[in-house]
């Protein structure tokens, strides 16, 4: 027998029990704790994606005012005029589209919201306790 088997077994049931509560209680706070963290970084990832959709729209906006009108002009010269306002359209819609998906791939990567590693640490920890439990009850 190690000797850390024969102190747990010289020192009283309470004092085991008390020493459990206070390491089930410290290892709760650190999971907590990692869980925040992973949700902080989570948070910030759908926040950049969010950012890109609302640059996507307002770059939309303002690109329909105030450069198509340029654009169709410059192309009404060599063009019709309707040929060159669709040609202007489309070429938006691409921009638009490139920076929706960016964002979307942004959007994906933050999800699902949930602490992931806390959990699977969770897991690993309870586990472990079942594991000292069972042990402790075996000897």
């Amino acid at each position: 027998m190690s000797d850390a088997q024969t102190q747990a077994r010289e020192r009283p049931t309470a004092e085991l029990l008390r020493e459990l509560s206070e390491q089930t209680t410290t290892l709760v706070r650190k999971e907590i704790e990692l869980a925040k963290v992973e949700l902080t970084e989570k948070g910030k990832r759908a926040g950049a994606g969010a950012g890109l959709f609302a640059g996507a729209a307002l770059l939309a906006a303002f690109a329909f005012g105030a450069v198509t009108a340029c654009l169709i002009l410059v192309l009404a010269t060599a063009i019709a005029a309707w040929l060159a306002a669709l040609i202007v359209g489309v070429v938006y819609v691409a921009i638009a589209a490139a920076l929706a998906l960016a964002g979307r791939a942004q959007l994906r990567r933050a999800t699902p919201p949930v602490p992931e590693q806390a959990v699977e640490t969770t897991k690993e920890d309870v586990e472990w306790v079942k594991t000292r439990a069972k042990n402790a009850r075996n000897q």
